[in-house]
């Protein structure tokens, strides 16, 4: 039984890795060599997720750069390989309307287009390289649970649509909705934008890690990253009883950061779980009684949100949070949680067996958006909140820009640090709080 959780224990080696249905059906290979011996490069880059392998691929081929990327387990560890595979044209929680509130209008704007463009690039990524990541039908759906959350929708999309200028985007009332895309109890509508697609988040992981190998970037798996210190303009770290040297460190691991590395990340994100559920393949009186006519990612709005979609295989994956406390993650209360919820939303389904079960930790920050931040040649991508599988490329090219010495935009995911969390090691207690009282609100609103 794992009860890792990383806003207490040191690092994440030697965990296990997660018993996921993409895990099921791609082998992981052999790992990578650790370092055996000392090496210099121009930049270091710690954690072998999505933005540790782009930002890697990146400094290499685009900036000339010698790189290494130090991995604590082996590729495919970390949340990039846990996750549902949703490339989505967002990041953090902030929507359109809080981006505005928050920021002023321009400066939304250009957030927002940096998320669109983050689809954009991992989807050029997938076609360029020629991908095999399982690609499905582009199309993300965003499924209202309430009179009012449809109410809220239609606002962000009238928004989204004058001011942001995106065309992608459209209503679908609930009579569409049921008959074309899904049929779910106390739906209200949906906005849905074409600029979003699901895929396999582990085949894509491992093509990743197959394009920096061939650009030259040296890879060390199994190999903990200790010890950063400074001297002059030199960055160092002990891998082992390696020590790798450069003028510049990318930090990677989002919530699965060690506090051997970089304590200064301690206490500026919120590890948070999430679980998934994978069924069985469904039948096809099963494909008709839920109505699911679509491969299209989906999600509704509820403040705990639930996530979904059709496999290729016709299987049901279904997610939303999980235990809040790491020891508590692999109870059986909180799988049945989301079997109820999933039977809820799809009621014709309550004999059907899910057959994979697992979670994994993302990272969110205090102020709800993501930061891709660079300081004395120490960078680090951290709070994508649960939406990285498309915003870690563009996090990744920006970072490479960074520590390249290049300008990147002057918005605040690019120019501020990520803040810190006032008590951080008590932070469980407040998310049970407002855990607690999401739930209410999602039954009231």
């Amino acid at each position: 039984m794992s009860t890792y959780d990383p806003l207490y224990q040191a690092h994440c080696q030697g965990e296990a890795f997660a018993s996921s249905y993409w895990a099921s059906t791609t082998s992981l290979g052999q790992p990578a060599a650790p370092p055996l011996n000392d090496q210099e490069y121009d930049v270091i880059v710690i954690g072998g997720g999505f933005t540790g392998l782009l930002s890697a691929f990146y400094l290499a081929t685009e900036f000339n750069q010698k790189v290494c990327v130090v991995e604590a387990n082996q590729v495919g560890f970390g949340a990039s390989a846990r996750n549902a595979g949703f490339a989505l044209p967002s990041s953090g929680r902030l929507g359109v309307l809080q981006m505005s509130k928050t920021w002023g209008e321009e400066t939304a704007q250009q957030v927002y287009q940096e998320y669109q463009s983050a689809v954009t690039r991992v989807s050029d990524l997938i076609e360029r390289h020629q991908i095999k990541c399982d690609k499905q039908a582009m199309g993300y759906l965003k499924i209202a649970h309430s009179q009012s959350a449809s109410d809220t929708l239609k606002s962000g999309l009238a928004y989204s649509q004058n001011v942001l200028k995106d065309n992608s985007l459209s209503f679908i009332n609930n009579d569409e909705l049921q008959a074309n895309y899904i049929k779910t109890p106390n739906s209200f509508g949906a906005v849905r934008t074409s600029h979003g697609f699901g895929v396999n988040p582990l085949k894509l992981l491992l093509s990743y890690k197959s394009l920096i190998q061939k650009a030259g970037v040296h890879l060390y798996e199994k190999s903990l990253a200790q010890q950063l210190t400074k001297k002059g303009q030199i960055y160092s770290i002990k891998v082992n009883e390696a020590r790798l040297t450069a003028k510049k460190v990318i930090i990677a691991g989002n919530a699965y950061n060690s506090k051997h590395t970089y304590s200064t990340l301690d206490s500026r994100y919120l590890p948070i779980l999430s679980s998934i559920l994978v069924t069985r393949p469904l039948t096809r009186s099963e494909l008709e009684t839920t109505g699911l006519k679509t491969h299209q990612v989906m999600m509704d709005t509820r403040t705990l949100k639930y996530y979904y979609r059709l496999l290729p295989d016709n299987r049901l994956l279904f997610g939303g949070r999980g235990a809040v406390f790491g020891k508590d993650q692999d109870k059986i209360k909180y799988r049945r949680h989301l079997e109820t919820a999933l039977k809820h939303s799809f009621p014709s389904l309550k004999s059907c067996v899910c057959e994979y079960n697992w979670h994994g930790y993302i990272a969110a920050a205090l102020d709800d958006h993501p930061h891709i931040y660079c300081e004395d040649n120490i960078a680090y991508a951290i709070g994508y909140c649960g939406s990285g599988v498309a915003f870690s490329a563009q996090a990744a090219y920006r970072l490479a820009q960074m520590v390249s010495g290049l300008s990147v935009p002057n918005l605040p995911i690019y120019q501020t640090p990520a803040p810190r969390f006032p008590f951080a090691t008590l932070s469980r207690l407040g998310q049970y709080g407002f855990y607690n009282l999401a739930i209410l609100k999602d039954r009231l609103y």
